[in-house]
């Protein structure tokens, strides 16, 4: 029953799909499994020996680097946190007679940092100005001559030396 669907019309174009429609509809739906699962227990003991694996992880130097900082950032912390503990605590004991020691607390900070960095910028002008970069080109040749130049007149003397490099 080979139909040519060009030369239909359109009550047999209309029959012809609903055949195709009805024809499809009666055919069985196939259900593929997803996942299979195996509920047989495997052995406990097998003819393998068993074979060590060792434990060779390596970590990436970013997790690396990461963890470094972490720790850093945490022992900062932990040092501000004892730092303010601190400063409250002298701040809590202020009183009229006591507001010498305020200014103290206050001002102690921030002298030691100028102090720390007054240190670092010196220790880093220093290590400018003290690099030299000599070059040297060629063959080096040391050429020493000395000359004596000895007078002796009565009870004095006089000795000359020289050195020409």
């Amino acid at each position: 029953m080979d139909r040519n669907t060009n030369g239909l019309s359109e009550s047999e174009a209309a029959a012809e799909a609903r055949r195709l429609i009805e024809e499809w509809a009666d055919k069985p739906v196939r259900h593929h499994p997803t996942s299979f699962r195996d509920d047989t227990k495997p052995p406990a003991r097998g003819d393998t020996p068993p074979v060590p694996q060792p434990d060779s992880r390596i970590v990436p130097a970013w997790a690396a680097g990461i963890a470094v900082a972490s720790i850093g950032v945490g022992a900062g912390s932990t040092g501000l946190g004892c730092a303010a503990w601190l400063m409250f605590r002298g701040l809590s004991l202020v009183s009229v007679p006591g507001l010498e020691r305020f200014a103290l607390i206050v001002i102690a900070p921030f002298a030691g940092l100028a102090m720390v960095l007054t240190a670092g910028g010196a220790a880093i002008a220093k290590a400018k100005a003290s690099s030299t970069t000599n070059v040297y080109e060629g063959s080096v040749t040391q050429k020493t001559e000395i000359t004596n130049i000895s007078n002796q007149r009565g009870m004095f003397s006089r000795t000359r030396n020289d050195i020409h490099g």
